[in-house]
């Protein structure tokens, strides 16, 4: 299983998080600023998230044992699971607690040119990061509607991250209206009302991601497209007369369990049903390498 693509994505954007949240903790500590503190923890937490993910990558690549004989695919869903939850605890939920704070008891910004400054550097950095993301995403998922193809992805470690940048770049941009009014009407509360915005947009991120990947966790099927196909590819068969039954789950983001039940043809020899068992699970297996399991079962003849 190849999770190269994925590591490239993961490592980039921790790399630039982690830059990005030491200066904006700098720029928060220096000005004030409860909007830039806000951006400072939701930095933190996406580097965290991308190194629960690099954990989730490495226990996921571990090979069958006997307590877990399918493999260890899913684990990475568990820890994007985990990243969903951060992403809402640490991230929207101390950034509205930060926000509020700064409502009720509102204090001037100082030296408002810092955080411009950070926070336009952010974006440079965040909108890399992301066009890696991105450029990795429409590689497994050309032509798709974005949306869709956010939906359709078994991948976390490319989907969890590319939602992560996007929320990083939408926050910056709450972050630099809520500084700008702030400073330009002589109204800090601005600045918190900022960061209750910030606060609020990870906390959608987090509840989209997390049903994403609990749809995942609770055996998630393969794409349409692959049963489909496989479905024909049994059918045209001239030994099959129907494919009774196709079940698919995602084990992993390239890896799927299949279980087919087919009904043969009723001439065919005890010699030849084995035959046609295994060279169409070899058709499947070439056609499909993303599945890695398949049960295939001729229907019970009738009494």
């Amino acid at each position: 299983m190849a999770h190269g693509g994925s590591r490239r994505v993961i490592l980039a954007a921790l790399a630039g998080n982690l830059a990005i949240a030491a200066t904006k903790l700098a720029a928060a500590l220096h000005t004030g600023s409860s909007a830039m503190l806000s951006e400072a923890i939701h930095s933190a937490v996406d580097t965290g998230n991308q190194g629960l993910l690099l954990i989730g990558l490495r226990r996921a690549a571990r090979p069958p044992s006997p307590q877990h004989p399918l493999g260890h695919g899913m684990e990475l869903y568990f820890w994007a699971f985990v990243v969903a939850l951060m992403i809402f605890a640490l991230g929207g939920a101390v950034s509205i607690y930060e926000g509020w704070r700064k409502v009720v008891a509102p204090e001037p910004v100082e030296a408002v040119w810092v955080n411009f400054l950070v926070l336009g550097a952010s974006i440079l950095f965040e909108g890399m990061s992301l066009r890696v993301a991105l450029r990795e995403f429409r590689r497994s998922h050309a032509g798709e509607p974005f949306w869709e193809a956010i939906r359709a992805s078994k991948d976390p470690g490319v989907f969890a991250v590319l939602l992560e940048d996007a929320a990083a770049l939408a926050g910056l941009a709450i972050a630099l209206v809520g500084l700008g009014l702030a400073a330009w009407l002589d109204l800090p509360e601005l600045d918190g009302a900022a960061s209750i915005g910030i606060g609020l947009l990870l906390i959608l991120t987090a509840a989209f991601l997390a049903n994403e990947t609990r749809s995942l966790l609770t055996g998630e099927a393969a794409s349409p497209r692959l049963i489909a196909d496989v479905r024909a590819m049994l059918a045209a068969d001239p030994r099959v007369k129907t494919v009774e039954e196709l079940l698919t789950m995602h084990l992993g983001p390239a890896e799927v369990l299949m279980a087919v039940t087919i009904d043969l043809a009723d001439d065919l020899p005890g010699a030849g049903v084995e035959q046609a068992a295994r060279e169409l699970t070899h058709r499947i297996e070439d056609r499909h390498p993303e599945v890695t399991r398949i049960f295939l079962r001729p229907k019970r003849m009738a009494a």
